[in-house]
This record gives structure tokens, sequence and C-alpha cells, in this order.
């Protein structure tokens, strides 16, 4: 049944790819993989395989795959995503030899994918757990691992109707999971092979520290300004901003928006909306920046950079149901948070609104509230922001606990 139910996503997301673009992308992307595998993979190369769904799950895997590359520089890295949101934006990435769509997890598709890529060792990060392809691995078998695991009680592989995709777990020779509820889960189903080393990406954001993270058209834009930094806003959190950036907006109180979706109807909408001095990245050539209170990023890649720049930042997803972007990237630059109030499968979240300082609004008066009472006092903002920093300190180390493990 499950076989027979990949084809019929096959089938439909073809019908769909006529009137989505993304969608068409990983289709005529799919249809290129086993030709681009079958060019650049010989025989007796030595290969590694990373699996990433998209790239979040990349940028979590990040620190581990560098750790790899270095370690074993004569082994091929194959990378692979389902989304195109990760395949097109890391296609280029120089930390792998090849970069492929994950073809679709028929049997077919898993053993001829297997017969070309034959991977000495295999890295899947945090999820996308496909039965075909993984059932394959374990009986061809090839060495694999998952990392940055968090598991839910409500997902199939409890329950009585999982055993294909609970199996499937099985073909891990260990995990590595985030949370001591996803270890007791796999124990439950007596997967015992099993450790606790927290999340890769606490790794990854720490590693931004000792980048560059200068960027001139943002220090000429903040001047001497306080700078609230919004990342990957959404609609349902635009609503709830934009009044209050209306209201406040100034030469001391200056915003940065960096939209989730950068398409020009969004980007369009938050400009109809704005009612003072508001400049594009994509349009600040020539522009006296200092003098704009808002700057909008309409391009992808620089928003880890932005937010060393912020006193306080916004992070986007939680006011709607789209789902919490990072707030680790903004809490290890040490600044107060401010997400919305959906935020439930978000154990990071929980953690820092109980420890650290990460504040979650459910309105636009509970967000002025908490603007208001930041901007007011320079000593709480900064021993909020400093709670964050302590926080992504404190929870660094799953890197190390990974590659110790790992002998190729």
């Amino acid at each position: 049944m499950y076989t027979t139910g990949i084809y019929v996503v096959s089938f439909f997301l073809k019908v769909l790819a006529l009137f989505n673009t993304k969608i068409k992308l990983g289709v005529n992307g799919r249809k290129q993989t086993f030709n681009i595998l079958e060019e650049k993979i010989d025989i007796n190369d030595k290969t590694i395989w990373f699996h990433c769904a998209s790239l979040g799950e990349y940028e979590q895997g990040l620190p581990v795959f560098e750790v790899l590359r270095k370690n074993y520089p004569n082994h091929k890295i194959v990378l692979t995503f389902f989304s195109p949101s990760g395949y097109e934006i890391r296609k280029n990435t120089t930390l792998a030899d090849v970069v492929v769509y994950l073809p679709l997890d028929t049997r077919v598709n898993a053993k001829r994918f297997l017969e070309l890529v034959h991977p000495e060792f295999t890295v899947f990060v945090k999820y996308d757990i496909w039965p075909n392809l993984l059932h394959e691995l374990k009986r061809q078998d090839r060495r694999a691992i998952l990392i940055s695991a968090l598991f839910r009680k409500n997902q199939s592989y409890f329950k009585s109707y999982g055993g294909k995709r609970q199996s499937a777990l099985f073909a891990f020779e260990h995990i590595f999971v985030q949370d001591e509820n996803s270890k007791s889960l796999l124990n439950s189903i007596n997967y015992n092979s099993v450790t606790i080393s927290g999340d890769t990406r606490f790794d990854r954001v720490s590693n931004q520290l000792s980048q560059i993270n200068t960027l001139d058209f943002v220090t000429e834009f903040k001047s001497d300004s306080t700078c609230i930094v919004i990342g990957s806003s959404w609609p349902e959190d635009e609503d709830i901003l934009i009044p209050y950036i209306n209201s406040n907006a100034s030469k001391d109180l200056k915003f940065i928006i960096a939209p989730h979706e950068i398409k020009n109807s969004h980007v369009k909408a938050i400009l109809s909306k704005l009612k003072v001095t508001t400049v594009l990245f994509s349009k600040k050539q020539g522009k006296d920046l200092n003098d704009a209170s808002v700057l909008i990023i309409d391009t992808i890649g620089l928003l880890s950079k932005v937010y060393s720049y912020a006193d306080i930042a916004y992070v986007g997803g939680a006011m709607g149901q789209t789902g919490l972007h990072n707030i680790l990237e903004p809490a290890v630059f040490g600044i107060p948070i401010i997400i919305g109030k959906n935020y439930q499968k978000f154990p990071e979240a929980f953690s820092m609104i109980e420890h650290a300082g990460v504040t979650s609004v459910k309105s636009e008066k509970d967000l002025k509230t908490v603007f208001d009472a930041l901007i007011s006092s320079k000593e709480y903002c900064t021993s909020e922001g400093l709670k964050n920093s302590a926080f992504i300190n404190k929870n660094k180390g799953a890197v190390v606990q990974i590659a110790n493990y790992i002998r190729i």
C-alpha cells in the first residue's frame, strides 16, 4: 500500500507541477537525478551520503557534514534534498561533490539510487524517513545514522498501524536524539541504540560568531539607533508588527524586516501598509539609508548576519500555522527574542521561554507591551539577551558526540 501510494503521489505531483512553480522544480529535478549520479560517480569511488528534507535540515546537519568532509577528504560527498527550497539554494555548495533531488521512494528507485551511490556511510538529518530507501540500505548492510532526531508520541512510528515506517528506523545503526522524550519513545518500540546528544543547531549557530558578520549597508542604515530585526515574517506576523512600526519608527528606533517569502506580491503588500520611510535592499543603491526608518531585506542568505545588528529580534512563523522559524540564530548574538503564540512543536521555544530571554505574544497589544518594556530599559533588554546567549553556550556539544561516534 505504501509503495502504491508513492506512485499515486507521483502522478498528482506531475499534474500539480503544471500550476505550481515550486512543485515543478522538484518534478523536473528528480528526472535528472539518476543521470547526474551516473555522470559524477564511478563504481570505484568511495562515497558518503547526506540527506536533508530541506534547507533547515541542511543548516542543522552542516556542522557534522563539515567534520566528515574534513576527516574523509578522499570520499565523494553526495547530498540529497527532497524539497526545492533546499536544493535550489544549496545546489552549488562546495561541501558536496554531487547535489541531487532524492528520487521518490519506490523500491525500484531505492535499488537504483543505492547502486549508483553505493554509500560507505549515510547521515539523515532529523526526519524525512523513507522506508523503501532505508529497507534497501539495511538489506545491503550499509551503515546509516540519524542525527538531531525529534520524535512525538502521535507520530506513526509509535502507532499500531505504523509497522513499515517503524521498521525503517531499525535501518539506522544509531540514532542521536534531541531530548529524553524522543529516547523514551524509541525505547518503547525496542529501539535502544540511541544517544541524547541535543540539537546540532546550537553548534551551527555558535559557528556564526566566528564569521565576518559585517554588512556595510546595515551599518549605514542603523547608525546609532536602536534596531529591531524582524526575521522570516509571514503576513500574520506583519499584521501585529506593522501598526507598531507605523506608530514608533523614527531616527532613533529602526526596523529591519526580512520576510520569509520574498515574492514581489508579498513585498508590495508590506510596503502598502507601511506609513514610514522605507527602503528595499534591492533598491538601496544611491539611497541615503540612514534617512530611512525601515529596511526590507528582499533577498535571501543575509538574515544570520543581519541579526548581529539587532538590539531586539522578532522571529516569525508562530503567529499563524506555518511554523516557528529558527530562534537560535538571533539568540547566539545575545539579544532578547519575541515570537508568536503557536510554538507547541518547537521544544527549544518552550525551554527558552522558561529559562532564557524569549517571550511569546498573542496579540498586537502584547507585542506593544513587550517592545516598550525592552526599549525603555537598556538593563532589562541586555539581561534578557544574555540569557539567550548563555542558553546557546550551555547546549552546544552535539557535533562532538556525533563526530566521535563516526568511524569509516
